[in-house]
């Protein structure tokens, strides 16, 4: 069957490159003025991994419709086949990474070749059960994983220095913090994903995935093969978690089977849903949300998971179309 693309303009629309990247690249930039302290850093660089991995899902959620349950499973993958790679094989970090995302992209693969084929409730639960699947292969597999104790993940090195976030470290005549740097990799990993999505979007496959997220079955009359496609954006929205989990298993230096727990896998969903799914800027600020509100809710004590709920509620109920999508409508209507 050939893989032409309609011709009629999609619902879910590519968004304008370039604009946007300057856009994230300033504030990307300009961030590190505002961090008063080390907290603040570490605050940073959890929300830039976060976001990363929820611009893959937002491809698989957002732009081809398809729901995962499980997608904490992938991350903590690359946290897990990262660490014991470089532990038991003495194979060097950055290596250790890539192998680990080619193994969760072979994995993904064999998982989402019949579990894709169902959909709507089947496909979720389906996904959940992966996830269910690699929480309890993690917390009793104590003798390879380290089990509920979790696993110790040797640093980051990059052309010959380990990078830890105690240590300070000389860059052309300055003298820099293990957190500045790990805020650097951090924001350029985010950026490059970002960058990596939209020309994705903008790609043949984006424009089927669009077409197949306005109608699954207009989209194959169309002479669009669905199954392949959303087996490749399974993967590739697989491969973005792989190698976010590996980083923060290097910058955290310990990771536990809670990376792993259906609780992770709900956190990255809403992610896409409150920053507006096919919105691959949302997803980052519907991240920095979603980790910043508990830092302003700790006063409430036991209160605090309530009022955060409610907020979450509050959002979806005036906004349900995500908080950036409905905003730009917004925009839209008001400007003359």
């Amino acid at each position: 069957m050939s893989e032409a693309i309609p011709h009629r303009p999609s619902r879910v629309r590519a968004p304008a490159k370039w604009p946007g990247l300057l856009a994230l690249a300033v504030v990307l930039l300009a961030l590190p003025l505002f961090a008063g302290n080390d907290y603040h850093y570490d605050l940073m660089i959890k929300i830039a991994l976060t976001a990363a991995v929820a611009v893959g899902l937002n491809l698989l959620v957002g732009y081809a419709g398809q729901i995962s349950l499980g997608h904490a499973a992938f991350y903590a993958a690359g946290a897990y086949g990262s660490a014991l790679l470089v532990q038991n094989y003495e194979i060097t970090p950055v290596p250790a990474m890539l192998l680990a995302a080619a193994g969760v992209a072979v994995l993904a693969w064999l998982v989402g070749k019949p579990i894709l084929h169902l959909k709507g409730h089947y496909l979720s639960m389906a996904t959940l059960g992966l996830g269910v699947i690699a929480a309890i292969v993690l917390n009793n597999e104590d003798q390879l994983t380290g089990g509920p104790d979790g696993l110790p993940v040797a640093p980051l090195s990059l052309f010959g220095h380990e990078l830890s976030v105690f240590g300070s470290y000389d860059l052309f005549g300055l003298t820099i913090t293990g957190t500045q740097v790990w805020y650097g990799i951090a924001a350029g990993f985010l950026f490059l994903s970002v960058l990596f999505a939209l020309n994705l979007i903008d790609s043949p496959l984006g424009r089927a995935l669009r077409a197949l997220h306005g109608s699954e079955i207009a989209a194959q009359v169309a002479g669009v093969d669905t199954g392949k496609f959303k087996l490749r954006v399974f993967v590739i929205s697989a491969v973005y978690a792989s190698l976010a989990g590996s980083l923060y298993g290097y910058y955290g230096g310990f990771i536990t089977p809670n990376i792993a727990s259906f609780t992770h896998s709900i956190e990255l969903i809403t992610i896409v849903v409150l920053g507006g799914m096919a919105s691959t800027y949302g997803v980052i600020l519907g991240a920095a949300i979603l980790l910043l509100i508990p830092q302003f809710l700790t006063g409430f004590q036991e209160l605090e998971m309530v009022l955060f709920g409610a907020i979450l509620m509050a959002v979806m109920i005036f906004m349900p179309r995500g908080l950036v999508p409905t905003l730009a409508r917004r925009f839209q209507k008001e400007a003359p």
